[in-house]
């Protein structure tokens, strides 16, 4: 593996080139969605739907954090190597990330051989990062936030003339996203209402198209985001994504702007999904409680939707609700200073 610490700032060029490397995507086809079913199935076991008592109430858990790469970024992440291996046997692959989805291609990398590039900030989540440099992939840490990360991969892309792929601007990403819903709808039929974690949107419209193909649509669908970074809840909002302000949160897979014109954005947008903002006090709560009260490691993008639900934030007290639990990669050292704060 190769780790490189690059500068924290883009330049003009980069800012150009950014501009050049932003397409229209479009939302994935039948086919897509069935290749990405084949090489999960593959690949991953399925991972299990549990039924959880949260302060009395039963709640379904789909459980991503018990995925090898300990979040459901590896399901995206095979799903658009394996279309870009068959697309081009030799080519390279770079992506962007906040640390999950980077784990998610560091680890289809190994399986699929394909080379890859990851480019994360440079105050990417320490756990992450760790777990980075296990894998014979080259690690670039850049920039402040995802967006310089992000500017980065897609100037690399176009000097190196491969292909870049999107945490979640990707189709081929959010047909493998789908198939976390395919198996919690197999799992649990009598889920009435799914409570989903929401960065850039590609889990969420993961879990859109999956619903469509189901033909659940009786199946309600809210999204969470912490209120301190909440780009997609402002965006849908009439907000520029750049206009956006961010602070920092402990849900760091949420946090940062996603794509103006992302195929999420849209997606979301024409579903009508309610979004619903999370306190950051509650977050971390959340994270531990879940410890506390049911054995669970959960980081914060996935304590997210747990924290929504307890504090009834989403509006439903009566459905047989579920929300994903979308990984559990949390620095030990943050985990140790949550379990010593108050509940309160």
């Amino acid at each position: 593996m190769t780790t490189l610490l690059a500068g924290t700032e883009t330049n003009q060029g980069a800012a150009d080139s950014v501009d050049a490397m932003m397409r229209h995507v479009e939302a994935p086809s039948a086919e897509q969605l069935e290749a990405a079913t084949r090489v999960i199935a593959d690949h991953l076991e399925p991972t299990p739907t549990v039924t959880l008592r949260l302060r009395g109430r039963s709640v379904l858990t789909k459980l991503e954090s018990l995925q090898i790469t300990g979040s459901f970024k590896i399901r995206g992440a095979l799903a658009a190597l394996d279309a870009a291996h068959r697309d081009d046997p030799h080519g390279a692959v770079i992506t962007s990330s906040a640390g999950n989805h980077g784990l998610g291609i560091a680890h289809a990398s190994s399986i699929l051989h394909v080379p890859a590039t990851v480019v994360v900030p440079a105050n990417a989540s320490a756990a992450k990062v760790k777990k980075l440099r296990n894998y014979d992939i080259e690690l670039i840490q850049f920039g402040s936030s995802y967006d310089e990360a992000q500017a980065h991969a897609l100037e690399l892309a176009d000097a190196r003339s491969i292909r870049y792929i999107s945490p979640f601007n990707d189709a081929n990403v959010i047909a493998g996203q789908a198939t976390v819903f395919d198996e919690m709808l197999t799992q649990a039929p009598e889920i009435e209402h799914v409570v989903v974690p929401v960065g850039g949107g590609g889990l969420i419209s993961g879990v859109l198209l999956a619903r469509a193909a189901h033909q659940r649509l009786d199946v309600r669908v809210t999204g969470v985001q912490p209120e301190a970074s909440a780009a997609m809840y402002h965006v849908l909002k009439g907000a520029a994504m750049h206009d956006v302000r961010h602070r920092p949160t402990i849900a760091d897979g949420l946090a940062g702007g996603g794509d103006e014109g992302a195929v999420t954005n849209d997606l979301i947008a024409s579903h009508g999904v309610p979004l619903v903002l999370v306190d950051e006090h509650y977050i971390r709560q959340g994270v531990r409680e879940a410890v506390e009260s049911n054995g669970l490691v959960l980081e914060g993008s996935a304590a997210a939707p747990y924290a929504a639900i307890v504090h009834q934030l989403v509006d439903d007290q009566e459905s047989r609700i579920g929300f994903i639990a979308s990984g559990r990669n949390i620095a030990h050292e943050l985990l140790i200073a949550l379990l010593g704060e108050p509940l309160g």
